[in-house]
């Protein structure tokens, strides 16, 4: 069908745009060859022409559905991320009262420990005090003894013994 619309074309227009001696205007011949040409051109532009446009508009359909789907996607990932954010600062929150409550039991048994350990120091050096007490008076009395023992030559009465212990002991 098309072949056939094309050679009527070309013979009108061969028909019409003859060279024939007219003495007036030739405008209607003009005119059917203008919308003769402009049909073909039509007829063998339009189909091509409409298909790119389409393809065309198509195309950037996509990409606006493309950048529309990861905007949607980075406005979820936001928000997800604000959530984890939100998660996070709640954890931070009890994290930090765990601490001062660890820290506080912690605190609590360093400072029961060091008392327990000043009550045994202070009880050590009690006992170490009484033992150097005993042995001080040990000393004083072997060397009171020793003193004695080596004047036994002389006689010692009550009263010399006492004032021997008297000048040990002051």
């Amino acid at each position: 069908m098309s072949r056939i619309l094309v050679i009527m074309l070309m013979l009108s227009t061969y028909a019409l745009a003859s060279n024939a001696e007219h003495t007036g205007t030739d405008i209607v011949q003009r005119t059917v060859n203008f919308l003769l040409f402009a049909g073909l051109v039509w007829y063998l532009v339009a189909e091509p022409v409409k298909s790119f446009f389409a393809g065309r508009s198509q195309a950037i359909a996509d990409e606006l559905q493309k950048v529309q789907d990861r905007l949607n996607e980075s406005i979820s990932l936001k928000k997800e991320a604000l959530s984890k954010i939100s998660d996070a600062e709640k954890f931070v929150e009890e994290l930090k009262v765990v601490a001062k409550k660890e820290n506080k039991i912690l605190n609590d048994g360093i400072m029961t420990q060091c008392n327990a350990e000043l009550e045994t120091l202070g009880k050590q050096q009690v006992s170490l005090m009484e033992f150097e007490q005993r042995k001080m008076i040990r000393l004083v009395v072997e060397e009171t003894l020793n003193d004695v023992l080596n004047q036994s030559s002389e006689k010692f009465d009550k009263e010399a013994m006492a004032n021997v212990i008297l000048k040990k002991v002051a």
